[in-house]
């Protein structure tokens, strides 16, 4: 044996290997045979594996989120156990040829528009209202929600009407949590900026950011995917609180909303962020955040600012007319089937009309 060993220069492991699949007697024992090992110590069961997939239908069929997130907070709604991480799901999702999606990506039509940069947190919220919902009672209600685009932060603000000083304590309690933003971008309802029978009045989020030093943005009228962040998390609001909590009261609404904001901003892992939480992401912010100077929200009426910008996006069609909330503006030839940016200068008490960087025209604008 030793000299088989030293001649071949192998072990004696080796030696015993083979002379006892030779004893063996089976007829193909100086063949190779396979080192993958017979079970996988961390392969998870045939079971969950099956849930997952059942989840994942259901989702599927009910139109709501049917992701690798969206199935895990199914599971964790339903105590499963083992809880499958967020990687096995998408592996589990990946190999059964479960990721295709419900419809394809939004295709640009060949207009540029203008997109706020978001590299830093709370350079940009996108806000919306999500409602009326209702508890028992009933009582109506409104949720005021949030999202940080650069860290994915969101804030969840409920209120029983949707006006006046609500508006204002809604706005000012988000920026308490999430920090005062550079800049704010929502849509064109009128509790956002005032009244098209005044167009120039400034309503209460307007007054409330110039005098903060926010600058607003509009986006264009009927294209509620320009504000698609927070679009997409009202769905996922919907689908996560709306529809699963049976609530009885304010108090209750109120505390079940931090705990989903909490929940979302400290276990929902984006894609966008390398896989990191919100809460994950704002620890790695270099960007200082500023803050309301007290926790009180300003009272209405809220006096009209002396100073700042606010901005509206607008497509500009065949008629050259710019929409400045109901009120109509003849623009430039040049403006015709474009984006442009309508920037109203408080000081200056100017319109700026802008195509990207270039600034192709400027009138008076009276505010006061």
């Amino acid at each position: 044996m030793d000299l088989i060993c030293r001649t071949l220069r192998r072990s004696r492991s080796w030696f015993y290997k083979w002379l006892a699949r030779y004893q063996a007697g089976a007829a193909s024992w100086f063949e190779a045979q396979s080192r993958c090992p017979h079970t996988a110590a961390r392969q998870m069961p045939d079971e969950v594996v099956e849930v997952v997939k059942m989840t994942r239908l259901s989702l599927y069929n009910k139109g709501m989120f049917c992701g690798a997130q969206a199935i895990r907070w199914e599971l964790e709604d339903l105590a499963m156990e083992p809880l499958p991480s967020l990687r096995t799901i998408n592996r589990i999702l990946a190999r059964e040829e479960l990721t295709h999606r419900r419809t394809g990506r939004y295709e640009p039509k060949g207009r540029t528009y203008p997109v706020l940069e978001a590299t830093q947190a709370n350079q940009v919220h996108q806000s919306d209202f999500v409602g009326p919902c209702f508890l028992h009672g009933p009582v109506r209600f409104y949720s005021y929600n949030s999202v940080d685009l650069a860290t994915g932060r969101c804030a969840v603000q409920p209120v029983l009407e949707r006006g006046g000083q609500s508006v204002i304590d809604a706005i000012w309690a988000v920026w308490w949590r999430l920090g005062i933003p550079a800049n704010q971008q929502v849509d064109n309802e009128l509790v956002f900026y005032g009244s098209p029978a005044h167009p120039r009045g400034m309503g209460h989020l307007i007054r409330l950011c110039l005098s903060s030093g926010v600058e607003p943005w509009f986006i264009p009228p009927r294209e509620p995917w320009r504000n698609g962040v927070v679009e997409k998390f009202n769905d996922h609001y919907r689908q996560r609180f709306l529809a699963r909590h049976d609530l009885a009261g304010h108090s209750a609404l109120q505390r079940h909303s931090l705990a989903f904001e909490q929940r979302h901003n400290q276990t929902y892992r984006y894609s966008k962020l390398q896989g990191r939480t919100p809460t994950q992401s704002l620890d790695l912010a270099t960007t200082p955040l500023r803050w309301p100077s007290t926790k009180a929200a300003p009272r209405a009426p809220l006096s009209k600012p002396r100073q700042g910008r606010y901005h509206l996006v607008r497509y500009i069609r065949s008629d050259r007319r710019l929409d400045v909330f109901g009120e109509p503006i003849e623009m430039p030839i040049e403006a015709t089937y474009e984006y442009v940016v309508a920037t109203i200068v408080v000081a200056q008490q100017k319109l700026q009309i802008r195509i990207g960087d270039k600034l192709i025209d400027q009138i008076n604008y009276r505010l006061f």
